[in-house]
């Protein structure tokens, strides 16, 4: 992973927003920043212009000061024998303004950081700030991300014949996570959702005690992480001979994600791919029950930017590795999404998901 021109983008960020410090608290951030997998840590940053400027530093404590010497690519090591956040802002002394992660510190751990400084430091809420520079993927971080999309589609064959009427939603959600361990998974992206019959149309019914029933839709909705990054897909079986609307529905969702992904490339704002998907369901006479955005970016997080939902203004961009997944939800009844990754390229996209998008019966 090239950190070195992580954090060079980092330092001309802050330039961009007028901040002379920075505190990086969110774990996924730091990783991406400076390799740390631990889980307590502490990020400082000053700019150029600052009291001891351009440069960074990282904070743990003594249980993780062998690991954070072997994984920390770029910046100081400094082991805190109290607070990493206390230590981080005694380093930032006099810097001002500090930026802060808002959608990741609390009030209380603000409170925190500047207890007890003279003059007290003006902190800075900053929303998105890393997550910005996370969007767009590196080459070797897309391959990571692939190899986790291959991983999680190699269970999904295999996990079909556990898929029966009478067994318990949660039984076949603990034999596909059982199986992504034994396969070299570090663990599951999120908890997986498995949702049959009318449950299928809860869009995150993540798997119940209740037993799968003889007949209707299956949602399956999972993911792998596999050297930190992960991966999402859902496709939707039915149990039972299809009926002609069951049929009509699965159908409208296929087209519909076909023509999201067939808008996927760069230029195209986040919305538009949004749009794609909506104006075939409308067409079709399901859009009023297409209920959530058409998709999300992924990486070292299960949600990250770019959201692809109406009225959405990001561009995309080629590097970035993105969710296409409309879905059709009717209470009572059931319902149906799929869903592919997708690499936006520089000539358009390509699909990460390998795993067919007929309808499989049981």
């Amino acid at each position: 992973m090239d950190y070195p021109r992580r954090q060079a983008a980092l330092r001309h960020a802050m330039q961009l927003c007028r901040t002379s410090g920075l505190l990086v608290t969110h774990l996924a951030n730091i990783r991406y920043l400076c390799g740390f997998t631990g889980s307590a840590g502490v990020l400082a940053c000053k700019r150029e212009h600052s009291p001891g400027g351009g440069k960074l530093a990282f904070f743990t404590d003594g249980r993780y000061a062998e690991q954070a010497r072997e994984e920390v690519q770029g910046v100081r090591v400094c082991i805190a024998k109290g607070s990493a956040l206390a230590a981080a802002m005694s380093w930032l002394d006099g810097v001002s303004p500090i930026g802060v992660e808002a959608e990741h510190m609390s009030l209380a751990q603000r409170e925190a950081a500047a207890a007890g400084k003279r003059p007290r430091p003006r902190l800075k809420p900053l929303a998105g700030f890393v997550e910005r520079l996370r969007m767009v993927k590196e080459e070797e971080e897309v391959e990571q991300i692939e190899a986790a999309v291959v991983l999680a589609s190699s269970l999904f064959e295999g996990l079909l014949p556990s898929i029966l009427p009478g067994v318990a939603e949660s039984r076949v959600a603990a034999e596909l996570e059982y199986a992504a361990r034994r396969a070299g998974a570090q663990g599951m992206s999120f908890e997986t959702i498995l949702a049959a019959g009318a449950r299928s149309s809860l869009p995150h019914g993540r798997a119940s005690s209740q037993p799968i029933p003889n007949k209707g839709f299956v949602v399956l909705d999972f993911g792998v992480i596999l050297s930190g990054y992960c991966s999402d897909m859902t496709r939707t079986l039915y149990l039972g001979k299809p009926t002609p609307r069951a049929l009509g529905m699965y159908e409208a969702v296929r087209e519909a994600q076909q023509a999201a992904v067939q808008e996927v490339r760069p230029g195209v704002l986040a919305g538009q791919v949004d749009a794609a998907a909506r104006r075939v369901l409308q067409r079709s006479g399901w859009g009023r029950y297409f209920t959530h955005s058409t998709g999300h970016g992924v990486g070292l997080e299960i949600h990250e930017p770019p959201r692809l939902g109406r009225g959405e203004k990001e561009p995309l961009q080629a590097g970035m590795v993105i969710t296409v997944e409309p879905g059709v939800y009717v209470p009572g009844e059931g319902g149906v999404r799929i869903e592919d990754m997708v690499a936006v390229t520089t000539e358009g996209c390509r699909v990460l998901t390998p795993t067919t998008k007929e309808l499989i019966t049981l």
